[in-house]
């Protein structure tokens, strides 16, 4: 029965990966905004997936995903190299939202989303999905999301607690389930039942789930997560 399950879950994979890879090909580029949820706060905007030479972003914009096209340098085509380098920007955002919420439910997995997102528009942070999530990982102290060096990325992964992180994170990265503002533009956030330094430096948002959030105060931008 177990190997049932893990073959139809590599299946599933395979199917989602294909779809993706086809949806590139029909519509060429993602759109790099998108509408607004209310007449007063835009939402956090997809990845957008210009070719430009350098990544470039705007206030409501994530980086644009830098793809080097020289013909000696691969075989694959324009498209294809699109989409590996946007899988691996939803696996590291997909990442994040299993080691940090797998069991808050999709809101608390999006809120997550949007403390990556709304790092990642920050000067003072990495312009990736991935420079964000795994920022310090290769420090003994200083990582950013403390999965990246505590050592749980060593241990198995749920199967279908995983599946549904990488799905919900592909959906958000190609702007087919835009982000709100669940959060309040935080940048940071905490679970409830610790209590960290850094918390008295920021201005707390909401609670969601077990997870405190928390955005730069005025006078200072302090991270942490």
């Amino acid at each position: 029965m177990q190997k049932k399950t893990q073959d139809a879950l590599r299946r599933a994979d395979k199917i989602l990966v294909s779809a993706f890879c086809l949806s590139l090909l029909m519509i060429g580029a993602a759109v790099a905004y998108v509408p607004y949820t209310d007449d007063t706060k835009p939402t956090v905007a997809p990845m957008a997936l210009q070719m430009d030479a350098q990544p470039r972003a705007t206030t409501f914009e994530t980086p644009a995903i830098a793809v080097d096209t020289a013909p000696a340098a691969t075989s694959l085509s324009r498209e294809e190299l699109i989409a590996m380098k946007l899988l691996a920007q939803s696996d590291c955002l997909a990442e994040a939202m299993y080691y940090e919420a797998r069991g808050e439910g999709k809101a608390g997995q999006m809120a997550v989303a949007e403390v990556v997102y709304h790092r990642m528009r920050y000067g003072n942070y990495p312009s990736s999905i991935c420079g964000v999530v795994f920022e310090g990982s290769h420090l003994r102290t200083g990582c950013q999301f403390s999965f990246t060096c505590n050592g749980d990325m060593n241990r198995p992964k749920n199967a279908t607690a995983w599946r549904r992180a990488r799905v919900l994170a592909l959906r958000i990265v190609t702007g087919v389930l835009p982000l709100g503002d669940l959060t309040g533009d935080a940048t940071s956030f905490h679970a409830t039942d610790v209590q960290p330094g850094w918390a008295g430096d920021m201005e707390r948002t909401v609670q969601i789930g077990n997870h405190i959030f928390y955005r730069p105060a005025r006078h200072a931008i302090t991270r942490g997560a």
